[in-house]
C-alpha cells in the first residue's frame, strides 16, 4: 500500500512537467517572423570616426606683459610710495608666538558666560568654546582665528583687537568684542 502512495506523486510530478514543457514549444512563430524581417533588411552603415585636429602648442611669449604670478598692487598711483613701503613693513601678526587654545575657534563661535574676580582684583572672563569647554581669559590673552588680543575684560563685554589681512598683502587692526548673552 505504501508503495502505491510513493509512486502516485512521481506520476503526478511527471505529468505536470510534461504539460509545462509542451506549453513552452508554442508561440515561437512571431519571434521567428521578427528575426526573418530583421535579416531581410539591408545592413546599416556605420559612421566613420571623426577626424580630430592635432593639438597645437601655445607658447606664452610675454616679454612686454606683467608676470601673471607676481602679486598685483591695486593701490592708487597718487599714494605716496613711502606710505606703501611703510605699510608693507608695518603691522604683522607674530607667527612665532605659541597659539592659545581659543585661537582654534572663530570669534563668532565663542560665548562670554560670565566673569570672576580673584583675590588680587584681577577680572577673569569665562569663555564657552564650541568643544563644550570653559576657558578663563584675561587681558593680554589671545582668542579667535584673526590673532585677536584681549584689551579689556568687564562684567558685560570682552574687547579685543584683531590683526586681519587687508586684501593687498598687508594687515590692519580691527576692534572686536564678545558680549555677555543671558
Amino acid at each position: 500500500m505504501t508503495g502505491k502512495l510513493n509512486t502516485l506523486p512521481k506520476f503526478f510530478l511527471l505529468g505536470l512537467l510534461t504539460t509545462l514543457l509542451a506549453g513552452c514549444g508554442e508561440g515561437l512563430g512571431d519571434l521567428q517572423q521578427f528575426i526573418q524581417q530583421i535579416r531581410a533588411k539591408p545592413p546599416g552603415r556605420i559612421e566613420p570616426i571623426p577626424e580630430f585636429q592635432p593639438y597645437q602648442n601655445f607658447e606664452y611669449t610675454s616679454h612686454d606683459l606683467r608676470d601673471p604670478f607676481k602679486l598685483v598692487d591695486f593701490r592708487r598711483p597718487e599714494e605716496n610710495p613711502e606710505e606703501i613701503n611703510q605699510l608693507a613693513t608695518g603691522l604683522r601678526p607674530d607667527i612665532d608666538r605659541v597659539k592659545e587654545p581659543l585661537e582654534d575657534f572663530p570669534l563668532d563661535t565663542l560665548r562670554l558666560k560670565g566673569t570672576i574676580d580673584d583675590k588680587d582684583g584681577v577680572k577673569w572672563g569665562l569663555i564657552f568654546a564650541p568643544d563644550n569647554t570653559v576657558h578663563r581669559v584675561l587681558e593680554g590673552n589671545y582668542m579667535g582665528q584673526n590673532h585677536g588680543r584681549i584689551i579689556s575684560v568687564t562684567d558685560q563685554i570682552i574687547e579685543l583687537t584683531e590683526i586681519v589681512p587687508d586684501g593687498l598683502g598687508n594687515y590692519i587692526e580691527r576692534s572686536s568684542a564678545i558680549a555677555l548673552i543671558e
